[in-house]
């Protein structure tokens, strides 16, 4: 009990945070104060505030790429680099022997190298990309912030173990408030590999969404799966035409293909029906939703914000160590990027 009390004032300042877990924090997850609308004011006030964010962002990407995330929640670039430059890019990344991390979501595997100063040192064609003016504004616009993101190059093996199914197949949001998460495919994706599907529309925040949200808020401690009540509310197919939004895109797609999504709207993982692989420059950032300004970030201070990848997994271990939150993703050594 007495614990709870000195929570609570953090559990209340929350509000005012990205914090999105209904489950952890009595405040987010109160049926009661959610009836009155506090998840519904969370969800308004973020997205306003992104979309002041990205009007002031708008000139860091082309006009047609702007319309087109605009309207699906989705940037797709096909040919990012010229052919040459990223056969280059391509080739030495999948021949190097990497350290990296893995992890296991029902039959899937995703292993995960963070990008850091020794990295893009080693690998000049991937820094040049990484600090290019044209990425950094897509990956600003989209995130609605010019904080940097954290990077990793990912292989995702499906199919590969025997697991309860893979929770990333089930259409989610990631969080209540716009972020962004980007795939760069050094690899085809083709029909059946597990292709990124999103829901194109569904990062709009219309009337029949925010309905729905405060729905389930209310909701999702009593009957909700446990990763919705951790705040990645799960969505049915047949949900999607009660809210105005078409059925889910699947992004078959070329190598040398670049896709941007918003994640607070509705994606997921395809299926498929036996093994598959597929390699990725991978891109995340989720910064304080309830920030009114674009920058001022101190991580993205360029000494601090290439070493933050390769820092978050030293404080997960820090933690594990302490035994204050398990560690879900394993050392497995240096390897390359196909190599199981």
């Amino acid at each position: 009990m007495t614990l709870r009390w000195l929570r609570a004032p953090f559990d209340v300042l929350a509000i005012f945070t990205g914090a999105k877990s209904f489950v952890d924090n009595p405040v987010l997850g109160s049926a009661y104060l959610n009836r009155l609308g506090l998840h519904a004011w969370r969800l308004k006030a973020a997205h306003a505030l992104a979309g002041r964010r990205r009007a002031r962002l708008a000139r860091m990407i082309a006009a047609d790429l702007r319309e087109e995330f605009d309207r699906d929640g989705t940037v797709q670039v096909r040919g990012l680099l010229p052919a040459e430059e990223f056969e280059s890019l391509r080739s030495s990344l999948l021949e190097a022997a990497l350290e990296g991390r893995e992890q296991q979501q029902g039959d899937t595997i995703t292993r995960r190298v963070p990008i850091g100063p020794a990295m893009r040192r080693r690998f000049p064609g991937l820094d040049a990309l990484l600090d290019s003016p044209r990425w950094k504004g897509l990956m600003a616009y989209v995130a609605s912030t010019r904080s940097e993101p954290l990077y990793y190059l990912q292989t995702v093996f499906g199919g590969v173990v025997d697991g309860p199914p893979d929770p990333q197949l089930e259409l989610h949001a990631d969080t209540f408030h716009p972020s962004m998460k980007a795939w760069f495919f050094l690899t085809d994706v083709a029909e059946g590999e597990r292709p990124f599907t999103y829901v194109k529309g569904s990062h709009q925040l219309t009337e029949a969404r925010v309905r729905w949200e405060q729905t389930r808020s209310e909701a999702v401690l009593r009957d909700g799966d446990r990763l919705s009540q951790r705040g990645s509310l799960r969505v049915t197919e047949e949900e999607l035409g009660d809210l105005g939004l078409p059925p889910p895109t699947q992004y078959f797609v070329p190598a040398n293909t670049l896709v941007i999504a918003d994640t607070c709207g509705f994606h997921a993982r395809g299926d498929a029906s036996g093994p598959t692989v597929r390699v990725e420059i991978w891109a995340y950032c989720r910064r304080s939703p309830f920030l009114p300004w674009t920058g001022f970030d101190l991580l993205s201070w360029r000494p601090l914000a290439q070493r933050r990848a390769e820092w978050a997994l030293a404080i997960a271990d820090r933690l594990d160590r302490w035994d204050l939150r398990k560690q879900h993703w394993r050392p497995v050594g240096a390897r390359r990027a196909l190599e199981r």
